[in-house]
């Protein structure tokens, strides 16, 4: 069922771009990143075993220390809640066991019935784990969770700006997490765009669809 025009959505696509200057006194309204959070919540991953934990930063004080770990960027500190996206560390057969006992609990059947399912996707979980793939395999899962929250983000009217620039261990460490089981990989900070920003009107340098898209 369609919600959005198909003209609302590609403007949207077209007005967001990766911000370089938030404005530090405009905030997201605690609505709107409740819904962003559940966007998080509902992104699609392989298997759906969700090899993943999202940490919403609002507190300033933590902020302020960011930049110093993000190769000087800005972006952290002036943006109104900086999106932190992580990966579990170690991830096992007992994940997919774990993520079998919620998926029979949401559609009401018995774990039993599951089993294929469970042997299905615990012997991928562990290949990688023999491997040595799996944490690149998390880390992929992450980047479709990132790209729904930009989505979902335009479509909102909320600026963000995708982040890897930033330095892994030391946000675990400013989080208190260099001895937990997840580890942060990327970063998107959201808010709204300083009027002072340079890059807001500037074109969008893409490729022709010709170039990139190809019908069989």
């Amino acid at each position: 069922m369609a919600t959005i025009s198909t003209s609302d959505l590609l403007q949207q696509f077209k007005w967001r771009y990766a911000v370089k200057e938030f404005d530090p006194n405009k905030r997201i309204s605690d609505e709107v990143i409740e819904v962003l959070e559940e966007s998080l919540v509902l992104t699609p991953s392989s298997f759906g075993l969700q090899p993943w934990k999202f940490i919403i930063v609002g507190s300033q004080s933590l902020k302020d220390q960011m930049p110093g770990i993000s190769w000087n960027q800005p972006q952290p500190k002036d943006c109104s809640h900086m999106v932190l996206l992580l990966i579990k560390r170690d991830f096992s057969e007992s994940d997919v066991d774990r993520f079998i006992d919620c998926l029979a609990e949401a559609r009401q059947v018995s774990v039993q019935s599951l089993e294929s399912y469970r042997k299905f996707a615990g012997g991928f979980i562990a290949q990688g784990v023999s491997e040595g793939w799996i944490e690149r395999w998390s880390t992929h899962q992450v980047y479709i969770a990132i790209g729904q929250l930009m989505a979902s983000a335009a479509l909102l009217g909320v600026d963000a700006c995708p982040m890897e620039g930033i330095q892994s261990d030391a946000y675990d460490e400013l989080l208190g997490l260099d001895s937990n089981e997840y580890h942060v990989v990327l970063g998107c900070a959201l808010g709204y765009r300083s009027e002072g920003d340079k890059y807001a009107s500037m074109p969008k340098a893409r490729y022709t669809k010709a170039r990139v898209v190809e019908r069989l």
